[in-house]
């Protein structure tokens, strides 16, 4: 598999928006903060301190997650996203993977997420990687969980 885990690039941004935006209007909807993350995650992940990786698979963009910095060792993990045309090559996995390791580089010591428990494959894949539920708050109407890997 040519399977390339890539730091963004401000070229990259309409894939980010894409493919969030698809599985986000697929499932959900559109919350205002969501519009602005993905219009401008130079503003809203990068300058606050945070990380965003792409996946290319053959030369294409299939796949995106966002470390959000929310205060010294603490990251959240968020706008996770892989194209449907590529579910199964187990490239969300990877991409998580990256994402933890880049948060260790950064002497994190948690990272957070908010999810919805209709999202199965990926609260498996959460709870695979480590991550527990945690008391839920947080800003996103359509959150209904919270979960937090220790690292």
């Amino acid at each position: 598999m040519s399977l390339l885990i890539l730091d963004y690039e401000p070229t990259h941004q309409p894939h980010f928006e894409r493919l969030n935006r698809h599985w986000i209007e697929k499932y959900f909807w559109m919350e205002s903060v969501d519009v602005a993350v993905l219009q401008n995650p130079e503003e809203h992940i990068l300058t606050l301190g945070g990380h965003i990786l792409m996946a290319e698979y053959e030369h294409q963009v299939v796949g995106t997650v966002a470390l959000k910095f929310v205060k010294p060792g603490l990251y959240e993990f968020t706008k996770m996203a892989v194209d449907e045309t590529h579910h199964g090559l187990k490239i969300g996995k990877q991409l998580a993977e990256a994402a933890i390791a880049w948060c260790k580089q950064k002497n994190a010591r948690h990272i957070i997420l908010y999810s919805n428990t209709k999202l199965v494959p990926a609260i498996t894949l959460y709870r695979k990687l480590g991550f527990r539920e945690v008391e839920l708050d947080g800003p996103y109407k359509r959150s209904d969980i919270k979960m937090q890997l220790d690292l």
